[in-house]
C-alpha cells in the first residue's frame, strides 16, 4: 500500500472511532434521561382514541420533553388508559386540574402527549394521579371535514354558476337592473329621491336643533316660560280668567237660546205679538184707534182754545210763558 492510501484509511478509522464514541454517549444519555423518567412520577389519562399513540412516545410539557408513556391498555368500550411517567422536577408546575393531550411531533410525526399545566389555585399532581384528557381529530376526520367542505365549496360554486348565469339571462332584480337600461334608469331615480330625502330630513334636523337652541335663549319668552315661575303663574291666570270667560259666554248663550226659545211661543205678551196673528191684528187696530182718537183730541183742544170762555185763559198763560223766556237767567 502507498502512502495516500494509508492515509486515507488511517481519516475512515478515525471518522468511525469518532462516530461509535457519539453513539454511545447518545445510548447512555438517552438511557439514563429514560431510567430518571422510570423513576418519576407514575400518571394516566384516559382517551376514547389514542390516534396511533404507541408505548415510548414521548410526554411534552410547554414544549419540553419530561416523560415517556409506559403502557397502554384498554379499561372498556372506547376507553383506553395511557400510563405515563414524568420528570420529578415538573412535579410543582402541573396542578390536579391540568388536561393531558395528543399531538404529533410535526404534522405526520410520531405522536405525544402534551399536558396542559392547568390552573396555580389548584393543588399539584401526586403519584398515581388520573389527569382529564382530552382526544384529537384523527387524520380519518380531517378528511371528512375536509370533504365536507369540497361538497360545500362545490354547491357555493354551482349556486353562484346558476346566480350569475340567471343574471346574464336578465332574470331577477339584479339581472333586470344589468340588461334593462330603462329600469336601470327608474333605480337611478329612486336612489336620486332617496338622497333628496335624506338631504332634507337633514336640513330639517339642523332647523329643528337652531329651534331648539333659540328656545334656550336666555330671556326668550320659551325660556321664561319654561324657567320664570312669575310669568308661568300670570300665563296660568290668564288661562283662568279666559276659561271664566268662555264659561260665562256659554251661559250667555244659553239665556239667549232661552229667550229666544219663549218668543217662539204664545205663553207670553211678545211671543203673542210675535206669533199669534189675530192678537196682533187687534192689537194694530186699537194702534190705529188711538191714533185717530189722539187726532180728534188734538182738534178738539184747539177749537177750545177759540171758545170765548176759555180764550182768556189760554192768552194768559201764553203771556206768562212769554216773560219766563224774556226773564234774564240768575
Amino acid at each position: 500500500m502507498d502512502s495516500g492510501e494509508n492515509k486515507r484509511a488511517v481519516w475512515v478509522g478515525l471518522f468511525i472511532s469518532i462516530g461509535v464514541v457519539i453513539l454511545i454517549i447518545a445510548i447512555f444519555t438517552l438511557g439514563n434521561q429514560q431510567k430518571s423518567f422510570v423513576k418519576g412520577l407514575h400518571l394516566k389519562a384516559r382517551f376514547s382514541n389514542v390516534s396511533g399513540l404507541i408505548k415510548g412516545n414521548n410526554v411534552w410539557f410547554s414544549g419540553v420533553k419530561v416523560g415517556t408513556v409506559k403502557n397502554i391498555a384498554f379499561t372498556g368500550i372506547n376507553q383506553v388508559d395511557v400510563e405515563f411517567n414524568v420528570d420529578p422536577n415538573v412535579q410543582q408546575f402541573i396542578h390536579q386540574n391540568a388536561l393531558a393531550t395528543i399531538g404529533s411531533e410535526g404534522f405526520i410525526g410520531n405522536k405525544t402527549i402534551n399536558i396542559e399545566g392547568g390552573t396555580p389555585d389548584a393543588p399539584v399532581i401526586k403519584d398515581g394521579t388520573m389527569l382529564n384528557s382530552k382526544g384529537m381529530l384523527s387524520t380519518d376526520d380531517i378528511m371528512k371535514t375536509l370533504q365536507k367542505n369540497n361538497e360545500n365549496l362545490l354547491s357555493i360554486t354551482s349556486d353562484f354558476k346558476t346566480l350569475s348565469k340567471d343574471m346574464v339571462q336578465g332574470k331577477g332584480l339584479a339581472g333586470a337592473l344589468l340588461s334593462d337600461s330603462s329600469l336601470a334608469m327608474r333605480f337611478r331615480a329612486v336612489v336620486a329621491n332617496l338622497q333628496t330625502t335624506t338631504s332634507s330630513t337633514n336640513q330639517m334636523a339642523i332647523e329643528l336643533n337652531r329651534f331648539g337652541r333659540k328656545m334656550n335663549t336666555k330671556g326668550g319668552l320659551a325660556d321664561k316660560m319654561l324657567t320664570d315661575t312669575a310669568v308661568f303663574a300670570k300665563l296660568q291666570q290668564s288661562a283662568n280668567q279666559l276659561q271664566d270667560a268662555t264659561a260665562k259666554a256659554s251661559t250667555l248663550t244659553d239665556n239667549l237660546n232661552r229667550a229666544s226659545s219663549k218668543l217662539n211661543t204664545t205663553d207670553n205678551a211678545i211671543g203673542v205679538l210675535l206669533n199669534d196673528q189675530p192678537t196682533a191684528t187687534q192689537l194694530k187696530s186699537t194702534l190705529d184707534y188711538l191714533n185717530q182718537s189722539s187726532i180728534k183730541l188734538n182738534d178738539d183742544l184747539e177749537a177750545a182754545q177759540h171758545n170765548f170762555l176759555l180764550r182768556g185763559f189760554f192768552k194768559k198763560r201764553e203771556k206768562e210763558q212769554q216773560k219766563a223766556q224774556q226773564a234774564p237767567k240768575q
